[in-house]
């Protein structure tokens, strides 16, 4: 039989909570590690349409890359959304697991994917792990940066971004002039890693999302920017961790959340 705490050991050692930072909660946060697994459904956030997907379909564990709760909690009530979402999960005896920034550091996490996605080569960490148990591995740490094969222009990167994402649309920063052949990478919203990319000389950079003085920055000290948006930057790699969990745990039925979606879109 699979427990919830033979899963969670597996995804322990794919995403190492080492990795995860500082103000993060990563981890098992809700449910007993002793009760058995059969159903797994794997998401990007919880929200009311995700979890009520997760109790009609009898899963039994959530691996949702954002964490519920994400802050501690000082009640648990149906005041608030997130209260009466983790009330609902408890009561069908659902438990969470958030792997959440560890994954995104992870060996082959989400900014490893998205970096391959690109096609980038020689690619590394924009800031390598400072664990003592893990600073020793050169595959782990935050972001990534990599050269291109051949220099593009920053209209060329957009596309290939475009298509591996499977988005219509992209938020950019810079002139399509200069020639783009370094880049660094950074899911979700990652601004905070724009100094590291500039100091390993990227010529642009892709991310989820970011402030608008961020943006500012960006062009002024020249760097290009590409915004994919929070969710077309992190979703796709949690539904390549459904297949991978599927193939570790063939016993288990695992999936992708089907009704998740992206709150923002285009008009």
């Amino acid at each position: 039989m699979t427990t919830v705490d033979k899963f969670c050991q597996f995804l322990e050692q794919f995403a190492p909570p080492a990795l995860a930072e500082p103000w993060d909660n990563v981890g098992l946060l809700v449910g007993d590690r002793n009760g058995p697994l059969d159903r797994v459904m794997a998401c990007l956030t919880i929200t009311p349409d995700s979890a009520a997907e997760a109790i009609a379909d009898g899963a039994q564990l959530i691996v949702s890359h954002h964490p519920l709760p994400f802050r501690e909690l000082k009640r648990l009530t149906r005041d608030s959304v997130e209260g009466g979402l983790l009330l609902d999960l408890i009561a069908a005896g659902i438990a969470v697991y958030s792997p959440h920034t560890a994954f995104d550091s992870a060996a082959r996490g989400i900014n490893r994917r998205l970096a391959d996605g690109l096609g980038l080569i020689d690619i590394k960490p924009l800031v390598p792990c400072d664990q003592p148990a893990l600073a020793d591995d050169e595959a782990v740490g935050t972001g990534r940066w990599g050269r291109l094969p051949e220099a593009c222009t920053l209209e060329q990167l957009a596309e290939r971004l475009k298509q591996f994402l499977h988005v219509d649309g992209l938020h950019v920063v810079g002139s399509a002039e200069p020639s783009i052949q370094t880049v660094g990478v950074g899911c979700g919203s990652a601004g905070e890693l724009l100094s590291a990319a500039r100091q390993a000389g990227c010529d642009a950079m892709v991310l989820g999302e970011t402030r608008f003085h961020t943006c500012l920055e960006a062009e002024a000290t020249g760097m290009a920017l590409l915004l994919a948006g929070h969710y077309a930057s992190e979703r796709f790699a949690v539904e390549h961790l459904a297949d991978l969990l599927g193939e570790q745990f063939p016993e288990l039925n695992v999936w992708a959340s089907r009704r998740e979606r992206d709150p923002l879109r285009w008009i």
